[in-house]
């Protein structure tokens, strides 16, 4: 069974930055896309991140050049950089992969840009 467990989330200032990590157990990451969505309140959960196992990164729109996934698979974790933190950027972060066919997700970490 696959677990995923978040952590680096906290409050900061707008214009700041957040290191978050994800580290994986019951599976091989190596052999996996990761995945990092977020979800605001009232909001539907969205894709963030994206890092194949050849290491090819995808971005949504919104984080374009502020940040940055990546991922050692000797620590069986994944990262999520973010710079130049948005108020708009709130939100639950979660990791996710896709094992056997069913998405698996962490219980998240919190978020929260603020003046």
């Amino acid at each position: 069974q696959v677990q995923l467990v978040e952590s680096g989330g906290g409050l900061v200032q707008p214009g700041g930055s957040l290191k978050l990590s994800c580290i994986a157990s019951g599976t091989i990451i190596s052999f996996k896309t990761m995945n990092w969505y977020r979800q605001a309140p009232g909001k539907q959960r969205e894709l963030v991140a994206s890092i194949t196992s050849t290491g090819n990164t995808n971005y949504a729109d919104f984080v374009k050049g502020r940040f940055t996934i990546s991922r050692d698979n000797a620590k069986s974790t994944v990262y999520l950089q973010m710079n130049t933190l948005k108020p708009e950027d709130t939100g639950r972060y979660y990791c996710n992969t896709i094992q056997w066919g069913n998405p698996n997700w962490g219980q998240g970490t919190q978020v929260t840009v603020s003046s």
